[in-house]
C-alpha cells in the first residue's frame, strides 16, 4: 500500500534488497555469471548495481544454490501469505528508495496498491527495475531464516488501487475490516497499482530447496 508523502520515502501506514549463494559460497546474478561480473550500472551506482543483480562482498549467507526465473508454488504461498514486503525502486539520482508495501498476487505479477503518486510510482514510471524482499517465516536446517528476494521489472496501472488494497487488508488485517479507511459515503480516488513481472527469486527457503 502506499502511503507515503509524495516527494518523500516515509510511509504513514504499512504496505505503502537481491543475494543468492551458490553451494561453494559464489554469488549468481540473473545471467548465472558470477559476482563482479560486469552489469549495465553507471560507475559508482551502488543501488543500480543492486537492481542489475551485483551484490556486495560479504552478503552471502550460506545455504544458497542456483537463480531461479519462474514463481513456483512455494513463491506464491509466501507472496501471499500476508507477510510485508520492502520494496526497492531508484530515485532519479540513483539511490535507493525504500518502503514496506502489501502484496498480492494476479496471474504472473505481484501486485501492490498505491493511492497517490508516491516516490516508489514516479520512480517505477522513470526507471522500471525493482527489488522486492521479504521474511517468509521458518528456518532451514541450518538455522538461517527463510526469506524471499525478488528482482524483476514493474510498471504502473491507474484506478482500482482501493479495490486491491481491501482484497489485501483482509489477509493483513483480518476479514470484514474496512481499508482504505474513507469518510462515510467517500469515493476512495482511483489510486494507482504497481506491477512487477519477476525475472529472479532466490533466498532461503522451501523454493531454493525445491530446486
Amino acid at each position: 500500500m502506499g502511503h507515503g508523502s509524495p516527494g518523500g520515502g516515509h510511509n504513514h501506514l504499512p504496505g505503502d534488497v537481491g543475494r543468492r549463494p551458490s553451494a561453494r559460497g559464489t554469488l549468481l546474478i540473473d545471467t548465472g555469471r558470477p559476482m563482479g561480473a560486469h552489469v549495465d550500472a553507471p560507475e559508482g551506482d551502488a543501488a543500480g548495481a543492486l537492481l542489475a543483480g551485483e551484490v556486495p562482498d560479504g552478503h552471502a549467507a550460506a545455504g544458497g544454490g542456483q537463480a531461479m526465473t519462474v514463481l513456483t508454488g512455494e513463491v506464491r504461498a509466501a507472496l501471499t501469505g500476508g507477510h510485508l514486503a520492502h520494496l526497492v525502486t531508484l530515485n532519479p539520482d540513483g539511490s535507493p528508495q525504500a518502503t514496506v508495501v502489501w502484496v498480492g498476487l494476479e496471474g504472473d505479477e505481484i501486485v501492490s496498491g498505491h493511492m497517490g503518486s508516491w516516490q516508489k510510482v514516479r520512480n517505477v514510471r522513470r526507471d522500471p527495475r525493482v527489488v522486492l524482499t521479504m521474511v517468509t517465516g521458518g528456518a532451514n536446517d541450518l538455522g538461517l531464516a527463510h526469506y524471499l528476494i525478488v528482482r524483476g521489472t514493474a510498471r504502473v496501472t491507474e484506478g482500482d488501487a482501493a479495490a486491491l488494497l481491501q482484497r489485501l487488508a483482509t489477509v493483513y488485517l483480518g476479514p470484514g475490516v474496512p481499508f482504505p479507511p474513507l469518510p462515510p459515503g467517500a469515493d476512495p480516488p482511483p489510486g494507482y497499482v504497481l506491477r512487477i513481472t519477476p525475472t529472479y527469486v532466490g533466498g532461503v527457503g522451501p523454493w531454493q530447496e525445491a530446486h
